[in-house]
């Protein structure tokens, strides 16, 4: 069977003239003319990006994916490829109701009408992994139902082995396709792709999203219903909202839509550097707007998390570039380590200043985030800056933001919007506030650990490889013990000879006193 598909990859590659992705390499160019001469009728006056775009299309939704992906790697690929990637969109037919029956059905071990009192057939909603439906739970309560596509598991491990073998024969080709990383980027992708196929992480991860705003001022994320939650079925709340890239319904309902773009970034800021947990697919067709003017958050499969130390750096380089401070924004790039540490800082800020200077006091319509994320990851192959892969993730949101904040209002000062915010944020994470919450933090531990520390540096001085360890420091060692140990020896003496004395003046004094 996978013989058969990868020879059906190999058609809808010579299909659109995608071997010139391969062959262009000097190496390989009689091959090139030997195919070219055989598939004489091919159509190559296409873009290279658009025939890449179909062939993905062609070869179904997990491609597709993949190639959704492979568009927010700016760092990895042309722009003109990347462009075009980025027009790849979910269009998936809904698989049949009795599918979706059979699914719930074995799921729950239970028929589907015991476990909803009512059951939509046709899907709201269907993309490359899932589809969802609306129910009704037995007491009556909306839900909406999100199912797992049967035998998808299957379907996209093969096509993942797949993947991953075609990768390794490019990157065995030229040395210009491994400098892409080809099969690091097929590892990324099927991580992504797999937590995708659990829908218990799904409905976790809209759990702790709904905690982090539990208050629900600012965004509003459906309750998770664990009962009905298997890894093939996720039952949530039903919400109900207007799409936000229907901006004339939201004006017809009195939404005030600057006011609701300007929300829209601090809730993105807000999830990024005071949880280090966001929404990374964030599309229009993932975001909704309630009647009141919050957001709804849907479609919580693909998640991005920061650390702290990543929070830091980042807030850093934001607030610097707010400030124009491009020595700053090289430093942090140095000090965290982003850049090899013989990086000259004059140099990078330099070319920090020439990409960033001209956005500066631009409305949103007038900036691409693209365009200057690519200027950065041009300066960024100069200078050999390393691309962490969990920002990967918030590249991809920061486009995202993009695109809906073009939809809402296209003279948002982004800038503006975000630096109070992240002011405060950086002003709590120093000074003596921060020192105290970390205390306060860290207490529990600290008074857990302390008693201990006498016994534990103990045993590992006794543990201690004698092999492992710098002769002269061990002996140095022992003689200390030895010292310590001979010094506690004379002390019990001496306190017993002092109690000794102690007695006989007792005696003494107490023999004197009868005598007289």
């Amino acid at each position: 069977m996978r013989i058969f598909r990868l020879f059906y990859i190999i058609f809808i590659a010579l299909r659109f003239s995608l071997d010139e992705f391969i062959l262009s390499h000097t190496r390989l160019k009689p091959l090139q003319c030997v195919i070219n001469g055989l598939l004489f009728w091919r159509n190559k006056q296409t873009p290279r990006g658009e025939r890449l775009r179909l062939a993905l299309e062609n070869l179904g939704p997990i491609f597709v994916k993949f190639g959704q992906m492979l568009s927010t790697r700016r760092d990895l690929i042309p722009p003109d490829i990347a462009d075009e990637l980025a027009k790849l969109q979910d269009r998936v037919p809904p698989f049949a109701y009795q599918e979706v029956e059979k699914v719930i059905t074995a799921a729950f071990n239970q028929p589907l009408d015991q476990l909803f009192s009512q059951f939509d057939e046709v899907p709201i909603a269907s993309a490359s992994v899932a589809q969802v439906h609306f129910a009704h739970l037995p007491h009556g309560e909306p839900v909406a139902v999100k199912v797992l596509r049967p035998n998808i598991e299957n379907t996209i491990a093969h096509d993942l082995r797949l993947m991953d073998t075609i990768a390794w024969l490019l990157q065995g080709i030229s040395s210009e396709v491994k400098r892409l990383k080809p099969r690091e980027v097929v590892a990324e992708f099927s991580r992504h792709t797999q937590s995708e196929l659990d829908l218990t992480l799904e409905a976790a991860n809209c759990s702790l999203l709904g905690r982090n705003f539990a208050d629900k001022s600012m965004l509003i994320v459906p309750e998770v219903h664990w009962d009905w939650c298997r890894k093939e079925v996720m039952v949530m709340q039903r919400m109900h909202g207007t799409p936000i890239s229907q901006r004339d319904v939201l004006t017809a309902k009195g939404i005030d839509i600057p006011s609701l773009a300007a929300e829209g970034v601090e809730i993105f800021f807000t999830q990024v550097f005071r949880d280090g947990f966001f929404h990374a697919d964030m599309h229009p067709g993932n975001i909704q707007v309630a009647d009141d003017g919050k957001y709804i958050a849907l479609d919580f499969g693909i998640m991005g998390t920061l650390n702290d130390t990543d929070k830091y750096y980042l807030a850093r380089n934001f607030l610097a570039f707010f400030n124009r401070d491009y020595r700053d924004v090289a430093q942090a790039h140095i000090d965290s380590g982003w850049v090899p540490a013989d990086t000259k800082r004059e140099e990078l800020e330099t070319a920090v200043r020439a990409i960033c200077e001209p956005i500066f006091d631009k409305p949103l319509k007038d900036i691409s985030f693209a365009r200057t994320l690519l200027s950065l990851f041009q300066m960024a192959r100069r200078f050999g800056v390393i691309i962490q892969p969990q920002l990967i993730m918030l590249q991809k949101t920061l486009l995202n933001i993009e695109g809906l904040g073009r939809e809402l209002d296209p003279n948002l000062d982004l800038w503006k919007s975000a630096q109070p915010f992240l002011t405060r944020w950086m002003s709590e994470q120093v000074g003596w506030r921060a020192i105290l919450k970390t205390v306060k933090k860290e207490l529990p531990h600290i008074a857990k650990v302390l008693p201990e520390m006498p016994r534990l540096a103990h045993q590992f001085l006794t543990q201690t490889n004698q092999a492992e360890m710098d002769l002269p420091l061990r002996a140095s060692i022992d003689k200390l013990i030895e010292a310590q140990q001979l010094q506690a020896v004379w002390q019990r003496r001496l306190v017993l000879a002092i109690v000794a004395v102690a007695v006989v003046e007792v005696l003494l004094v107490a023999s004197s006193y009868f005598i007289h």
